[in-house]
Formats: structure tokens, sequence, C-alpha cells
């Protein structure tokens, strides 16, 4: 089995809402390309471009049955009549005995619904191959997605790990592990949290020459779910004492709480970054020329120099409009690459922070929120969308065996 990435479509339409119903008839495989000609000049489905005008299937075990379109139906009843005359014709003429039938009205999006509706009728699906922009990915980012994933698997010991990147230089922006009860893999998750400009991490060559190419304990990625992972188990933290468990600072700033879970980790951690690499969007003077951090409910302002040098002035005020115009707003554009499948209150804090693409390796079934239970980012309310991938790790690697890591193969489908 090799590297596999499917995309999660955030919308499947319930097949029941989406079928229209058509006046078929059982045929014997020798008029089928007669009928087919016929049926085409006299009664083509415009409107169901989609849908195969003949159906197969296996009936009493090894015995086929073949099965074609005439037309649409009118109405409930409309099995015998209300055909238009050509195709009353072609009904008497070859003795058929029409039935109503029930057919997808629309194409398929993914193939999951693609199967779904072959099981009624079957229908054509022609998945996109190369999509540019927020709904995908092209065929060259492949290698690099996977190693980001790598990455991310290599960073969790024992709960999610969540990895930053910008997809337009591979830069790795934050990385970070949960933080939600003491444990001693709390500060070392979070060594590294904030990737500082000049030591940012690339891919994938950056991966090869760095990082350890062995999971930590691969086992569990292969056992079912892990219940130290906090979007898995978000109460897991109340399994020791609050009196009992003294507060860990990690480099990042951050302590120990039930809701620092990997990806709120990493966000904060990204904006860390930001504060430090754009000091002059998140600061202002006082009138003395002192500064002063601006407070977390007020805007970030732009610096004003109060100076009887205008040359002075300008300069600043210019500097100032360049690290603004460059600062990313949240993290917007980002891609996130999340070990396991996250709860509702992360997949929530993505959309605030205007990722453009979510990738995770292992469904999260008890609360996923990108698939598993609940579709977050299907929802037409929000002011925000992001496109959703699945991550399919070969078992080899899991295993331990590096044998797999140079294949892959994609799907635009949904998982």
């Amino acid at each position: 089995m090799a590297w596999e990435l499917t995309e999660v479509p955030g919308n499947p339409t319930p097949l029941q809402h989406s079928t229209v119903d058509v006046v078929a008839a059982n045929i014997v495989p020798k008029v089928t390309n007669a009928l087919i000609r016929q049926l085409n000049q006299v009664c083509p489905l415009e409107n169901l471009r989609h849908v195969k005008r003949v159906r197969r299937r296996v009936v009493c075990g090894e015995n086929s049955e073949l099965s074609i379109i005439l037309c649409l139906s009118t109405g409930p009843d409309n099995c015998s009549e209300g055909f238009s005359e050509e195709v009353q014709k072609i009904v008497d003429n070859y003795h058929l005995s029409p039935f109503i039938a029930k057919v997808a009205s629309c194409s398929a999006t993914s193939k999951e619904e693609w199967e779904e509706q072959c099981k009624l009728w079957p229908t054509s699906y022609h998945p996109p191959n190369d999509i540019d922009g927020v709904s995908g990915f092209k065929e060259e980012e492949l290698p690099s997605i996977f190693h980001c994933m790598r990455t991310a698997m290599q960073l969790s010991q024992v709960d999610n790990a969540a990895i930053i990147v910008d997809p337009s230089s591979m830069q790795i922006i934050s990385k970070a592990t949960d933080q939600t009860h003491q444990r001693d893999t709390c500060l070392n998750g979070n060594k590294c949290a904030i990737v500082e400009a000049d030591n940012a991490s690339l891919f994938p060559e950056a991966i090869e020459d760095k990082a350890d190419t062995s999971l930590p304990s691969s086992s569990r990625f292969c056992n079912g779910l892990d219940r130290e992972v906090s979007c898995i188990n978000p109460f897991g933290w109340m399994k020791q004492r609050c009196t009992e468990q003294k507060t860990l600072p990690s480099e990042g700033g951050f302590l120990w709480h039930p809701l620092l879970h990997a990806a709120v980790v990493a966000i904060e951690n990204a904006a860390e970054r930001d504060r430090r690499i754009f000091p002059a969007s998140t600061t202002q003077p006082k009138l003395n020329g002192d500064v002063e951090n601006c407070s977390d409910d007020e805007p970030a302002k732009r610096i004003k120099i109060v100076t009887n040098d205008e040359d002075q002035s300008a300069h600043t005020a210019c500097s100032s409009d360049l690290s603004e115009r460059n600062r990313p707003y949240l993290c917007t554009g980002f891609d996130i690459y999340l070990v396991w499948e996250p709860c509702a209150m992360c997949a929530m804090a993505l959309v605030h922070q205007r990722f453009k693409r979510v990738f995770y390796a292992f469904p999260n079934p008890i609360t996923g929120a990108l698939g598993s239970v609940y579709r977050l980012h299907g929802q037409k309310s929000l002011n925000h969308h992001y496109s959703v991938f699945r991550i399919k790790v070969p078992e080899a690697y899991l295993n331990g065996s590096t044998d797999c890591s140079e294949k892959w193969c994609s799907n635009s489908v949904s998982s």
C-alpha cells in the first residue's frame, strides 16, 4: 500500500434527495446496441448525461440482467402509458415490460457519492486531476505533503501533533503537541514550537537531513484509537486531580490547560512568531518615545512617531507600512497537518484562522468534526471554508518500515 491522499467533501448530498424517476425495461444482450441507437435518437437523456443508459447487474448467482432507460417518468404510475409515439413503438416492437427506476439527478462530486449513486443505477464519475486554488492540490505537491505528515507523526509521542506550513514556500511556521495535562512529553513536544524565520524548515530537503525517519512508537497508530489524544478524549485531563497537577511552563510560554489541543497551541505559536518577526504591528509608542505592548483587547495599530525630524518620521512610517503589509493576517493561506482528525473546537479554530487546507492521517470516530462525525467545513453559514484531506499512511510505514516512503498516489475523492 502506498501513501494516498483523499479529499473529504464538506457537503455530501443525501442520495434520497437527489434522485429522479425514469422508465426502464429489462432487455436481452443481443438487442442492446440497436436499442441504444434508437433511444438516443428519439429520447436522448439531455439532463442526465452522467447516467449510463444500460445497467448490468448480477442476479441469482452468476446470471446477469440488462436493463435500459427508456425515458423520464412523468408520474409515479407511468409504467405502461404516457410514452411518446416513438418510445411506445420501441416498447411494442421489442415486447418490453417497463418499470420505474430511480437514478441520480446530478453528477457525483466525490468517489463516495458516486459509489452510492451506482447502487441505484450506474453513473459516470470523472475526478479532477489537477485542481488549483483553495479547493484542491497539484500533483507535484504530493511528495512535500507526505513529508509534512511524516514530520507531524514523528513529532507525536503519546498525543496529537500539529504542524502549520506555508504552502508557497513549504516553510514550517509552527508546530506543537497537546498540552492538556501534565506529563513529561509536554515540554519535549513543544521544544521547537516557535520556528524562527532564519531557521525555518523547508520540505523536502530539510526533513531528509534533520528529521528522524523512525516513528516514536509506531504501535500506537496501529492499535486503534489513542485515548491520550485530546481531540479523541477531551476529558482525559481529568484522570489526574487538578490539585495534584502543577502548571508546566513550556518554551512557548504556555501552561497546561484542558483546551490546549495541538491545533490551538500551534496557532498560538504562529501568532507568537508573527509578534517576533513583525513587532511594529503589535506595539505602539508612548508620547515620550517608549514602546509598550498593545493590550489583547485593542487592535494592532500602525506606529506613529512624534518627532520634529520629517525625514526620520517618513522613513519610520514607510518601514511600518512594509511590516504591516508583509505580515500575514492570522493563518490565511496556510496549511495545517494533524496526526488525528480534529474535534469541533479545533476545527472551528481553524475556520477563524483562515486556513487554506487541513490534512490529517487518522480519523476520529468519537468527536471528529471533519468527516467522521461532523463535516463542519461544509457548513454554508460559516464565513470561511477550507479544504480537508485525509492522508492514508501505509501499514508498512506504521510498522517501522521505510521502504514505502517514496511510494504515493492520489485520489481527489472522499475518504
